[in-house]
Formats: C-alpha cells, structure tokens, sequence
C-alpha cells in the first residue's frame, strides 16, 4: 500500500509540470508568463521521470539562448542536453564562461552548475575547476554561493554532484555531507540553514547530494517530499508556504526519481 501511496504522489506531481506547458513551449507558474529557468527546471524534471518532453519545450529553450545569466545558460545546457543534446551556440557560450583560475562564470555556484553542465554533455572538467569548488568549501563542510559568505545547503547538495559528476570523492564529499545532515530537521525535511524550517527545495536538492555520492538518502526525506504535495499535485514549499508552485515541483520531481545531476 505505501508503495502504490508513493507512485500516485510522484504521478500527480509529474501531471502538474506537464500541465504547466504555455503555447509558446515554455512553463509558467499560475497566472504566469514562460521563463527560461522555470522552462529548463520543468525539462530536466520531466527528463528524470523519463517522461517525454515536448518538442516545443526545446524550441523554447534554444530560441531564448542568448542574454542569460551564468546559471540560466547552464540550465539550459543542461536540459537540452537531456532531452536530445545541446546547441553549439549553448556550449560555444558554456565554453566562454570558463575562467583561467577554474571557475565557470563569476561564482561557485555558477562553477558548481558549470560542471554538471559539462558532464551532461559528456565533457571533461579541468582540474582547475574543481580545485576551484574544493577551495570554496568552508570549515563545517558546507560550500556557499560565491566566496565570502555563509554556506548553505542547496549550493552544497550542488557542489556534491558537482564533484561526484567530477569524479571526486572521500573526505570532501564525506564533510559536505555531514554538513548536510546537520540541517536535517524532525519532520524528515532539510532546511537551507541550521535552526530553519523544512522545505521542500532543499530536501529535494539534499536527496540528489546523496545520491550522486553513492549514499542511501533518508526515506523520511523522500516521506516529507510527499507529505507535501498537495491535491493538485504540486508540492508546497513548506509546510507554511505554497509559493511558487511549478518551481518547487520541478525542482522536486529529480529527487522523487531518485536520480542525481548530470541524469544518466
């Protein structure tokens, strides 16, 4: 019975990406307009449920390639080359994000994006880079954003995959990880910061770091994840806030495959 509750959960999740599609080919959140990120969040979702992905989805995306953030491009990178390949023009603009001191674009989590970008495509990562993400990871395990601030745990479930898509492991990997469980709350769910509320977001993106190193995640993550999808099928934020709906779930719909960044 508990596994059939699961796969009803994950199939009224994967409904209501589907149903977000607009007629120009992107998603949108209720009552909104198409974006690139919220279209590349939905195609990499569906891509990990191995559902299909609308050929309009990817005219979409490589009709809106140019005059995008170092994160957005990598998305888009990464989703098209999920669901039938990159463009040269995507990957000729990945490969001009890459600096000489091994980040991608101008910050970690641009670098951490970079990388399972790359991987996605198949390619390799420098060695500059990825000693540019272990020199990002602070004393408690935990990676942040750009340099100089507080770590948190999206942008390390992030750097986790990042550097298992890179082939590294041990003590790197094993820190972040404790960093992780650290934030990992009662109700099963992580928070973005210790002493935070559970959301689903970062128990989503907690779930991948797991995965991508190999480490069973906890079953009570993936409990919370359900206990927050809603009738409609869209997975509330929080057990406070039901902001941005598609966002959450799309985000959301790679953990309940239980697959990592890049998808294999």
């Amino acid at each position: 019975m508990g596994v059939k509750i699961a796969t009803l959960a994950v199939a009224s999740v994967l409904s209501f990406v589907q149903g977000r599609v607009q007629p120009d080919g992107g998603y949108a959140e209720p009552g909104g307009r198409s974006t690139v990120a919220l279209t590349a969040t939905s195609v990499l979702g569906l891509a990990a449920q191995r559902a299909p992905v609308p050929a309009a989805a990817r005219e979409y995306l490589v009709a809106h390639e140019t005059g995008l953030t170092a994160t957005e491009l990598e998305l888009v990178v990464l989703a098209e080359a999920a669901s039938g390949g990159a463009t040269a023009r995507a990957l000729d603009a990945l490969h001009a994000l890459q600096r000489p001191n091994g980040l991608i674009g101008d910050a970690l989590n641009s670098t951490y994006w970079g990388v399972l970008a790359l991987r996605q495509v198949g390619e390799p990562v420098p060695q500059a880079t990825v000693r540019a993400i272990l020199r990002g990871q602070v004393k408690s395990g935990g990676f942040p954003w750009i340099r100089g601030v507080a770590p948190d745990s999206d942008d390390t479930s992030a750097a986790v995959q990042a550097l298992a898509a890179a082939g590294v492991g041990g003590k790197p990997v094993t820190r972040a990880l404790a960093f992780l469980r650290a934030r990992r709350n009662k109700d099963g769910g992580f928070a973005l910061q210790a002493g935070a509320p559970s959301n689903s977001q970062s128990t989503a993106w907690a779930t991948q770091a797991f995965l991508a190193a190999g480490t069973k995640p906890p079953a009570s993550a993936l409990a919370f994840l359900r206990k927050m999808t809603r009738a409609d099928g869209s997975v509330r934020y929080s057990s406070r806030y039901a902001t941005t709906p598609l966002w959450v779930s799309a985000q959301v719909l790679p953990a309940l495959a239980r697959r990592a960044f890049p998808l294999r």
